[in-house]
């Protein structure tokens, strides 16, 4: 993998609010250049964790590390110019056009012309035709898209995909995690995906975390899982991929 891939580190990293402990003393470590899927169910602490990387949550005790320096040295916005960020929510401004929402992240780097816009739409697989329309002429893959090239636009080494494909539908999700596993590869990137869905994480990751209750049960490669290992939590989870895929194979039987 290429140099600049940021290796990230966790050290007790723990964020409770009030008697409600999210993360608990989290420890671990994730080389640079890594493809690492997040996974757990609902409440599992999945999400706080990730935003305890580019500190839109603060954790209660513990550190992160970004290629060994604590993540709170320096302030906010710098730190987030070497993280992109994509939510579920996608959160592109409604009044700008695809080619602003886009210019924001080029801006932060201090670039911003046309023929950088155009690049980073063909990052993504989208026309250059669509940097004039508004974001409600697009569908949700496209926006999703277009929330990808805005994170990507600094040239952030270290993408952190939070339910980022939560809200499509199952033929544009699959499609776009394809295209992201592509990218990350081709980019040389360091890429952290929170995802409720296993098949997702076994398919496209090189490394699964389980969390529960705010604490990593399992940590295991996507084969190691479905050879059955990885303990009871993680089995639970492969169980309803492979469950599936049994209920599948009867309908043809």
């Amino acid at each position: 993998m290429p140099d600049q891939s940021p290796a990230l580190a966790f050290e007790r990293v723990t964020k409770a609010y009030g008697a409600t402990i999210a993360v608990d003393a989290v420890s671990l470590e994730i080389a640079g250049g890594s493809f690492v899927a997040l996974v757990g169910t609902s409440g599992s602490g999945k999400s706080t964790l990730l935003k305890t990387i580019n500190r839109l949550v603060e954790p209660s005790d513990g550190r992160v590390l970004l290629d060994g320096t604590d993540v709170t040295h320096g302030p906010a916005p710098a730190l987030r110019r070497r993280v992109g960020y994509v939510f579920q929510n996608i959160g592109l401004f409604p009044h700008m056009t695809i080619a602003e929402n886009i210019a924001i992240g080029l801006r932060i780097a201090g670039r911003g012309d046309e023929a950088d816009v155009g690049a980073l739409l063909d990052l993504v697989d989208l026309p250059r035709g669509i940097a004039g329309r508004l974001p409600d002429a697009l569908s949700g893959g496209q926006r999703q898209r277009v929330g990808i090239a805005r994170a990507l636009a600094p040239g952030a080494k270290l993408l952190l995909l939070d339910e980022a494909f939560g809200a499509l539908d199952p033929v544009t999700r699959d499609a776009l995690g394809t295209r992201i596993r592509e990218l990350h590869d081709r980019l040389g990137l360091t890429t952290i995906l929170v995802t409720h869905d296993m098949a997702e994480a076994l398919l496209l990751a090189d490394r699964v975390l389980v969390m529960k209750a705010g604490r990593i049960v399992a940590d295991a490669t996507p084969a190691a899982l479905v050879a059955g290992e990885g303990g009871d939590d993680a089995q639970a989870l492969v169980q309803v991929p492979r469950a599936q895929a049994d209920r599948l194979r009867a309908l043809v039987a």
